[in-house]
């Protein structure tokens, strides 16, 4: 009987899993609202019963269960003060889950999950050393040093976003002032957007878009028809992104650094910019070792098979 793992990614709104073969092939998926659920042993019963139905329905053998989530810890197999799930305090995610499935059940962040899809379904394959940022609402980050995922201490390491890229800058979700998400991710771009356009006088098709309804995949399009502020902020976000590269090539000396999600879809008008400035600011001895490069993974299915590379590496060990 074919083996198969079930990777779940649990998300503020959505949360969706699939089961995922050895080869990275999702045959089956399904999605929760996980908004519907604000008592946590309500979500893993409904979780739980939709996998089963999804095995019942497959002539498959469930071997494990990944699972990204916001503020995971891969140690503990526990959810801590997720700002933005509905789940309050400690929540003891795995222990609740394997309750219901008895398998063994892997939790940790969302970036790290990437990281490991990125080298097992990815562009990392052939990789022991490589950091995944990914750049959406917030910046999340999952580095893997020697093969391994680091977790640190608490199983909280790798917060690349909360470093502090300019003192006393843009206010944080966090409670601090100027981290590296609050500039180098989609949102961060808006931010930039919406500064420059109070602050210069050119003329930009950006000026017709409500501040609301204003994204980093609009920007990017109006940056390729050469509009003036879409260019100029698509140029200090990259600057600022390449910042926090170089500070990361300092302590782990990656072979590559791969930008995933919502900000890295604006393409070589981000890459190329960003391959510059690291060039130009990075230590002597690091020049030219290190690739930039976009994520193998497809931005669909990247959550699911991320958290199901992190169900099949366990497994493996």
């Amino acid at each position: 009987m074919k083996e198969v793992v079930t990777g779940i990614d649990i998300g503020g709104t959505n949360t969706v899993f699939g089961l995922v073969d050895k080869a990275g092939n999702i045959l089956a998926e399904n999605s929760l609202k996980t908004t519907a659920y604000p008592d946590i042993k309500n979500f893993v019963s409904a979780l739980a019963a939709a996998i089963n139905e999804m095995m019942e329905e497959s002539n498959l053998k469930l071997a494990g269960i990944g699972i990204g989530a916001p503020n995971a810890n891969y140690h503990k197999g526990t959810i801590e003060l997720a700002p933005n799930l509905a789940w309050k305090g400690i929540v003891p995610l795995a222990e609740y889950i394997r309750k219901k499935i008895n398998v063994p059940v892997i939790v940790t962040n969302d970036a790290n999950a990437a990281a490991m899809g990125e080298m097992i379904f990815g562009g990392a394959k052939k990789m022991k050393n490589f950091i995944v940022l990914t750049l959406g609402t917030g910046l999340g980050s999952g580095i893997v040093i020697n093969g391994e995922v680091v977790y640190g201490h608490t199983g909280f390491a790798g917060e690349l976003g909360h470093t502090i890229v300019v003192p006393g800058g843009r206010d944080c979700g966090c409670g601090r002032q100027g981290c590296y998400e609050t500039y180098a991710s989609a949102s961060g771009l808006v931010r930039t957007v919406l500064y420059m356009l109070s602050e210069m006088r050119e003329e930009s098709s950006l000026r017709d878009i409500h501040p609301s309804e204003l994204t980093a995949k609009k920007i990017a399009e109006a940056a390729n028809k050469k509009d003036p502020i879409a260019v100029e902020a698509l140029d200090y976000t990259a600057e600022i992104l390449a910042f926090g590269i170089v500070n990361a090539i300092g302590f782990s000396s990656p072979e590559a650094v791969f930008l995933f999600g919502g900000l890295a879809q604006a393409g070589e008008m981000l890459f190329t910019p960003v391959r510059e400035y690291v060039d130009q600011n990075v230590q002597p001895i690091f020049k030219g070792t290190v690739k930039i490069l976009p994520s193998g993974v497809s931005e669909s299915n990247a959550a699911v098979l991320g958290a199901a590379a992190l169900a099949w590496n366990e497994l493996k060990k």
